[in-house]
């Protein structure tokens, strides 16, 4: 029987981003604050999956000898270091989170079953590497609060009430929305960015949470006045206005991942239908 097993590990390091090659101007420009000297920290969270056959024993892998592996290759080496001397790798491609976990794959991959090595430069920012060459995720998470009711236009209050109780109330409720958002794309060999992060986080600040924020979803963005603003309604909508920014940016988007409470989430997955037409788009819904 296949199963995949995680390791949790963690280190704190400190990294510039800056291209010697630039002048101060142009790295200001392309890095913002991450350019400044002598640069800044943080508290990696990294999770290491492996997979393989349950032994005799009932494991995978022995997780003692995988906390020493990882230890050994890893950690031991990047926990209070200055990630841009440390290895030569980040000589060549600046130590973002994204290319941080994709040279941890190839440190670790002779000595574990990996299959994705995932890096959490902070709770909001985190990256995911499976070995595809310089393929990696880069995943953010950011919030908005909004209020909605759940009620079909068409249906009266009786008929509403009895498909959504109490969300279709009058007056509606509200929610602290949690909103996840994961891009897909190819590290750049010299600045190691599978996107613009500085961008990223500007098209999703203008056209989801400044949108969205304190705002009664029905009233007030247009779409929901005839779509029923379910959490999988509001993440595939979302994903609807993310889709060609992100494209634009360079990226694919893959995940939307919406938040309504701690105990209903939907992710949104988007995947390409058709290679020669980047439009069309597949978008499927999973409750949790």
């Amino acid at each position: 029987m296949q199963c995949i097993v995680n390791r949790r590990a963690q280190f704190s390091a400190g990294h510039r981003y800056w291209l010697p090659e630039l002048s101060e101007a142009e790295n200001i420009e392309k890095f913002g604050a991450c350019s400044r000297f002598p640069g800044h920290g943080h508290n990696y969270v990294l999770f290491i999956s492996m997979t393989g056959e349950l032994d005799k024993y009932g494991m995978v892998l022995n997780l003692s000898d995988v906390k020493h592996v990882i230890k050994r290759e890893v950690t031991s080496q990047l926990d209070f270091s200055y990630l841009n001397d440390v290895w030569a790798e980040f000589q060549a491609t600046l130590p973002t989170t994204e290319n941080i976990a994709r040279v941890i794959w190839q440190r670790l991959a002779p000595h574990l079953p990996l299959v994705r090595v995932q890096l959490f430069e902070h709770p909001e920012l985190w990256a995911d590497y499976i070995g595809k060459e310089m393929e990696a995720y880069l995943s953010i998470s950011t919030h908005f609060s909004a209020a909605h009711r759940l009620a079909h236009p068409q249906l009266s209050n009786e008929e509403n009430s009895q498909i959504y109780g109490k969300c279709a109330r009058p007056h509606g409720h509200g929610h602290n929305y949690h909103l996840e958002v994961t891009v897909k794309g190819e590290i750049d060999p010299r600045t190691g960015m599978i996107v613009d992060l500085g961008a990223l986080n500007q098209v999703i600040q203008d056209d989801v949470v400044e949108a969205f924020d304190h705002s009664f979803l029905n009233k007030d963005i247009p779409f929901f006045a005839e779509v029923v603003p379910t959490a999988e309604n509001i993440a595939l909508y979302i994903s609807n206005l993310l889709r060609s920014p992100v494209q634009e940016l360079g990226a694919t988007l893959c995940k939307i991942k919406l938040i309504e409470s701690p105990n209903n989430s939907c992710e949104i997955y988007c995947t390409e239908a058709d290679a020669d037409t980047v439009s069309t788009v597949q978008c499927e819904a999973v409750l949790v």
